[in-house]
């Protein structure tokens, strides 16, 4: 019994050399251009420092807040601040404190309240600003 031998075909040749020219075509726009390709690490870079100066803003948001509510401790409050602020609040004065008039519209300090005609234009005044 003769056994006879195939050549292999060309095209089967031709078509596997191909297909594996086109697979490694594809790794290598895939390396380049890919989710994780050389083009894309500048853009995850940039978007790392984004994101970095984000983080940092709002740690430092955070920390303003902590320190404002540190502010509310009562081992860190200040008595004088806190009277100080609570009569300018509440527009009342003590004996020993030196008011200056300023004028609501200009913003200017009023002067000779000694005068009587300048008691009239701070009541003028005040009333105007009350409206």
């Amino acid at each position: 019994m003769s056994t006879r031998l195939k050549r292999p075909a060309f095209w089967r040749h031709l078509l596997m050399t191909s297909g594996l020219l086109a697979f490694q075509g594809y790794l290598g726009y895939s390396f380049f251009t890919g989710q994780f390709g050389i083009e894309s690490q500048d853009v995850l870079e940039a978007e790392i420092d984004e994101l970095g100066a984000r983080s940092a803003a709002l740690q430092a948001e955070i920390d303003s807040y902590r320190h404002r509510i540190g502010l509310f401790r009562s081992s860190s409050l200040d008595p004088d601040l806190v009277s100080e602020r609570a009569r300018a609040l509440l527009s009342l004065a003590q004996p020993g404190d030196i008011l200056v008039m300023l004028d609501p519209v200009t913003g200017q300090p009023i002067f000779g309240s000694a005068n009587a005609s300048t008691a009239d234009q701070l009541t003028d005044k005040i009333e105007v600003g009350i409206d």
